[in-house]
């Protein structure tokens, strides 16, 4: 099932690709790992095409539920800038990423923890054990090479990169990505889906969940215990605390799908603005945008709520069926509900 024919949901316009790849300079990339009981990878989100220690962009976080073991938050909060690509990968490999990051850093500039501050990674994670043989620690460094070498304004959704081992309400889930122009200007959002309860699935605000456990009887999938990473992009002129804003609006969209960001959920949200960077080096001076005044930021609220939901969808309408360790399989939703586009006007027969 190709993606593009995945429900719609709101009304506000996409962008020419619909992915966080409409917002100016952004690219991502995939490494994937599809060997048996290794269903994995590591995913790239680039912010511009120069080097991001040197040119660093405004950014901010907001944690919707913190059972996660991302690295690099606490200086973003502090800082506001990101000086890495973004990361995404497998829990227990968080740590190889965050190395491989530093290692690049360095290269490209060798005076990084000698005569320049050391560099902050920036790597985030979902626990894709359940068709992940996670113990096997199989991503390596070489991995978020190769996904930062592939980093493009055209990249594949669903059961790719990160997104490989991943599950969405009890459906195959991964990498989503979308859209949405607002304001005069673009958001952008791409998710690595890995949560929910397949009772409270919603689609396009309908009950896909509580149909399902009307036609197969008592359906309880227990505690949601997965999680989410959602990140935002815009070229909005948006400060750090303006960000932090936006980004907490993708709690919005999440919701929409049927999340309560449960005890066990990680749920973590980043935005960052290519409208400007920040120069690393002081004598080059800080920068002075015009920033977007406060009372006309609500259509990118919106936006940012639209494009989240809608990257979920995304993740679920791309992915494909994966069969993993131990014969785990996480069945692709296309194929579970062949009949889904009638469900959407009138209901399961």
């Amino acid at each position: 099932m190709n993606g593009k024919n995945a429900p719609r949901v709101g009304g506000l316009p996409a962008g020419k690709l619909d992915t966080i790849c409409d917002v100016p300079g952004v690219t991502v990339g995939h490494a994937t790992l599809d060997a048996g009981a290794l269903q994995t990878g590591v995913t790239v989100i680039r912010p511009h095409a120069g080097d991001p220690y040197r040119d660093k962009v405004p950014a901010a976080a907001a944690v919707i539920n913190g059972f996660g073991k991302s690295i690099g938050l606490v200086q973003v909060e502090e800082l506001g800038v990101l000086e890495t690509p973004i990361a995404l990968t497998n829990t227990f490999g968080v740590g190889t990423v965050a190395n491989a990051q530093i290692r690049d850093a360095v290269r490209a500039n060798p005076q990084i923890g000698r005569e320049w501050a050391t560099v902050n990674p920036l790597v985030f994670e979902c626990n894709d054990g359940y068709l992940n043989d996670i113990q096997a620690l199989a991503v390596t460094e070489a991995h978020y090479g190769q996904a930062l070498a592939a980093a493009d304004r055209v990249f594949g959704q669903g059961a790719v990169g990160a997104g490989r081992g991943m599950s969405c309400f009890s459906f195959k889930g991964g990498i989503g990505s979308a859209s949405r122009l607002a304001g005069g200007f673009t958001v952008g959002a791409l998710v690595l889906a890995n949560y929910g309860r397949k009772p409270n699935l919603t689609v396009a605000g309908r009950p896909f969940g509580r149909w399902l456990r009307e036609m197969e009887g008592r359906l309880d999938s227990g505690p949601e215990k997965g999680s989410i990473i959602l990140l935002l992009a815009t070229d909005a002129p948006l400060d750090a605390r303006q960000l932090r804003r936006l980004a907490v609006r993708a709690g919005a969209g999440l919701a929409r799908t049927g999340s309560v960001y449960g005890h066990g959920s990680g749920d973590i949200a980043l935005a960052f603005s290519t409208a400007y960077t920040v120069p690393h080096l002081a004598e080059r001076g800080m920068p002075t945008p015009q920033l977007l005044h406060e009372t006309r930021i609500d259509p990118l609220f919106e936006a940012a709520a639209e494009a989240t939901e809608q990257a979920i969808i995304h993740a679920l309408w791309h992915a494909v069926t994966v069969r993993g360790r131990d014969g785990h399989v996480r069945q692709a939703i296309t194929e579970a509900i062949p009949d889904w586009s009638a469900w959407l006007t009138s209901g399961p027969p």
